[in-house]
């Protein structure tokens, strides 16, 4: 299941669904990771040229928050999208997984025509 909140509803029109979800686990872990660091904490999932495929994702703890940002959370967890990097996330599921392989965060997109191995790079 997954689940999305901007949150800033009293800007956002009360039909709009963020172009991005977070799946339960997802959520989960980013709050416990928000959990162990200063207040205002946010983590960032960003977008940007370079990986074996031509596109990588990228994931920074940040304390700043953009005006434009995309702002998805739930419970403690927030995590926030530059609107370039949107673009290319539009459709997106960002969850996290934890099996044989080990953890990470995983994003499901249907942009993508093609990725790298790890799931860190992608083609459009």
């Amino acid at each position: 299941m997954t689940d999305t909140l901007t949150l800033d509803p009293a800007t956002a029109p009360a039909t709009a669904v963020p172009p991005v979800a977070l799946s339960d686990n997802a959520v989960r872990r980013v709050a416990k990771i928000l959990a162990a660091e200063a207040p205002g904490t946010a983590l960032r999932v960003s977008v940007e040229g370079g990986g074996c495929s031509g596109f990588q994702y990228k994931y920074d703890l940040v304390t700043e928050r953009e005006p434009d940002d995309l702002a998805l959370g739930r419970d403690d967890a927030l995590v926030l999208i530059d609107p370039v990097s949107v673009q290319y996330l539009a459709g997106s599921v960002i969850d996290f997984v934890d099996d044989l392989m080990g953890q990470s965060f995983q994003i499901r997109n249907p942009n993508a025509a093609s990725s790298c191995g790890c799931g860190v790079s992608f083609s459009l």
